[in-house]
């Protein structure tokens, strides 16, 4: 007989109405098991659902459709025997170091000699010991995650879930409180049977987990899922954590251009009636691309550049650095490969160039590429006056977007477009105009 797993998701769903009344799906029939002595990772890019999916398994935010189930039960509420890390500490900060660990024992109705004798325990555990009495103020981003960390384990969780508990340090601190965690976890000083977090750092993932679930966006759904058998403590030099972190790139660097040309073909369906310019686009600067086009030239061998390798140069995370090679691709300046990157003629043309030819490059290519803003240019060129006011464009965008989301993707254009100078924009009027076009 099978051993039952210690968590389960059956199709999982969560979306949300916005202010217009629009349904905005968030989690795509997400179904998953984690067993016991497992450490299992959501990996993916910011908006693809990861930290929605903890606060339902935590039980703080329930679920749209599907189910969880904890110990064959379903969660609707927050259970006992799950705790959670959150990406800041979150303390109060009127209590001090073993005040804030005793307080969810409190909650349980634990006696108060046996409560702060496990709270002292945990502290000692997780590293803080002499630091009792002090207040959060009074410590270290660090020392207060690591206070986080001990009211997380005091309750002697069998699930322990952590929501980028380490994307807030420096690299060094949270490097060896990373450590300090899975020290605990192999030398089994604590009870937890589990553990299940989200990051969006691939080597962090690679370096803790047993299991990566690689989730995409737009609606979050799993993309894939990679057992990892590296023995601990791992390397970040070894073949083995190499092989994989080029395979996980290669999963996440799926070309943008084909996903956005199969976004085009849907657009033509009738379960599709978004136009191309109503497309969301990563909100990223001008000085952002160029940046990376700059430091793409020496990494460049053979033709092609190692994107791990780029990244880890770059300090770039999932979040930082894909936003920027959608665009890139997008606008045909580079190509996605295999988790490798190919500068393409017009990316190294513009990287070379003196900024007068880069405008001019990159106005060529936003035309070309981007239908936001050529569908803008079309309509200030039919324009008598080659004037009209930013509203005529939210409301067309409000049309198939939220209002959030339309202000966003125009405020991206604009300052695209400003950079390229294929348009003007009047903040104080609201109007964009030609006056200036090249």
């Amino acid at each position: 007989m099978s051993k039952k797993p210690l968590l389960s998701l059956e199709k999982v769903e969560k979306s949300f109405t916005n202010s217009e009344g629009q349904k905005l799906l968030v989690l795509d029939k997400i179904s998953f098991k984690l067993e016991e002595n497992e450490i299992v990772a959501l990996l993916g890019k910011s908006g693809s659902g990861k930290s929605t999916l903890l606060r339902i398994i935590a039980g703080l935010t329930k679920p749209s459709g599907g189910n969880v189930f904890y110990r064959d039960k379903t969660v609707t509420a927050p259970a006992p025997g799950i705790s959670m890390v959150f990406q800041n500490s979150a303390l109060f900060p009127w209590l001090t170091v073993l005040e804030n660990v005793e307080i969810g024992l409190e909650a349980q109705g634990i006696p108060p000699k046996t409560r702060r004798q496990k709270a002292l325990n945990a502290i000692d555990t997780i590293g803080l010991d002499g630091f009792e009495s002090a207040y959060p103020k009074e410590l270290s981003g660090g020392m207060r995650q690591r206070v986080g960390f001990a009211r997380a384990l005091v309750v002697e969780p069998l699930l322990l879930l952590m929501d980028e508990p380490f994307s807030a340090l420096d690299i060094l601190t949270a490097e060896n409180l990373r450590n300090d965690l899975l020290e605990l976890w192999i030398d089994k000083r604590t009870p937890t049977r589990s553990i299940l977090f989200v990051t969006h750092d691939i080597e962090e993932a690679i370096l803790m987990a047993n299991r990566i679930i690689i989730f995409k966006a737009d609606p979050g759904s799993i993309q894939a899922e990679i057992p990892i058998s590296l023995p601990f403590p791992r390397s970040t030099e070894s073949e083995g954590f190499r092989a994989l972190l080029d395979k996980i790139y290669t999963i996440l660097t799926t070309s943008d251009r084909e996903k956005f040309s199969k976004e085009k073909i849907r657009a033509k369906t009738a379960t599709d009636k978004h136009p191309e310019y109503a497309r969301r686009l990563p909100d990223v600067s001008v000085s952002e691309l160029t940046g990376l086009l700059e430091a793409m030239e020496s990494h460049e061998i053979k033709g092609k550049i190692d994107l791990p390798e780029l990244a880890d140069e770059l300090h770039l995370d999932v979040n930082n650095l894909f936003p920027l090679t959608e665009i890139l691709d997008r606008l045909n300046f580079i190509k996605i490969s295999k988790g490798d990157l190919v500068c393409l003629p017009a990316g190294k043309e513009f990287s070379g160039a003196d900024i007068l030819k880069r405008k001019h490059i990159f106005a060529k290519h936003l035309l070309a590429y981007i239908p936001l803003a050529k569908h803008i240019r079309e309509v200030l060129d039919l324009k008598s006056n080659h004037r009209a006011p930013e509203e005529l464009f939210l409301n067309e965008l409000q049309e198939f977007l939220s209002e959030e989301e339309a202000d966003r993707l125009l405020r991206i254009i604009i300052d695209w477009g400003r950079y390229a100078e294929i348009f003007a924009y009047d903040y104080d009027e609201g109007i964009l105009s030609l006056e200036n076009p090249q």
